[in-house]
């Protein structure tokens, strides 16, 4: 039986395609950021927030709600942006203060800032470690709540994530999410030019990690796919999420230059026009 139902799956797609919309404006408006990673996450955070985490905005600090960490923090205008239509901010300040000087809204998230910001980040790779850390004091203390981690796949290079990966299968964390932006590129180009990961799920499994890939443009798989690993009992689970960069803009898809630039005034005209016209 599906997940969503048509009208939910369509309210979820116009969600994510505003938040699209809001990340082009932040960029523009700050003058500096990445494009490519946060215009292809978005559909994931979209249905994280708006679908599969137990969260409350009214009770940021809620002791039940389910955890997020982001592990690649550059993407972060996709959760500043996600957050702000969840109302944990107010659209005004997510538009027009990234990467101010005195902002909420920094480059990389800063823990204390928004209160589901749970640990900041900057040197890739260590957002995995801070989750597993998080997941097993959850289960020493007997709590429910879930831990999702977002990562990337160009910080798979780092060899601390797969110490994070050894630990978290050791001590069964079945209460951690990893889900992996599989998008292929990173700063310098393409990530199996720089640093080959394939075959990547199976080196997951090897690890001890219970592995799904799926389309993480597609919400029904994006939805499922979090709603079977809470049913996956003495594993973490590591969600593939195979994702085009700067995903809805045709001028940014899939180049890897688009890694960590802004788009112009203008070129952020030009994407929202082609995004309000989805």
């Amino acid at each position: 039986m599906p997940h969503l139902t048509d009208k939910k799956r369509a309210a979820l797609e116009k969600k994510a395609n505003e938040i699209r919309q809001d990340i082009i404006r932040m960029l523009a408006e700050a003058g500096s950021g990445h494009s490519a990673g946060p215009l292809g996450m978005a559909d994931i955070f979209t249905a994280l927030y708006f679908h599969v985490l137990n969260h409350d905005p009214k009770r940021p600090d809620d002791p039940n709600r389910d955890r997020v960490f982001l592990s690649n923090g550059h993407i972060c205008p996709v959760w500043y942006a996600t957050l702000a239509h969840a109302g944990y901010l107010p659209r005004a300040e997510a538009l027009g203060t990234l990467r101010k000087l005195g902002s909420r809204l920094q480059g990389h998230p800063h823990r204390g800032s928004l209160a589901p910001i749970l640990n900041p980040s900057g040197p890739l790779g260590q957002g995995i470690s801070q989750a597993v850390g998080c997941a097993l004091a959850a289960q020493m203390d007997g709590k429910k709540f879930e831990i999702f981690c977002l990562m990337s796949d160009g910080e798979q290079d780092e060899g601390q994530t797969w110490e994070a990966y050894l630990f978290a299968a050791k001590y069964k964390l079945h209460n951690l999410t990893a889900i992996i932006d599989r998008n292929n590129i990173q700063i310098d180009g393409n990530t199996e030019d720089i640093m080959p990961l394939e075959p990547f799920a199976d080196k997951l499994r090897a690890f001890g990690w219970h592995v799904m890939e799926i389309d993480g443009h597609n919400l029904e798989q994006i939805v499922d796919a979090c709603e079977q690993a809470k049913a996956v009992y003495e594993k973490p689970v590591a969600i593939i999420a195979h994702t085009i960069p700067g995903k809805g803009v045709s001028f940014m898809e899939f180049k890897y230059e688009w890694h960590g630039k802004p788009p112009t005034k203008d070129e952020a005209a030009a994407a929202l026009k082609e995004l309000q016209t989805r």
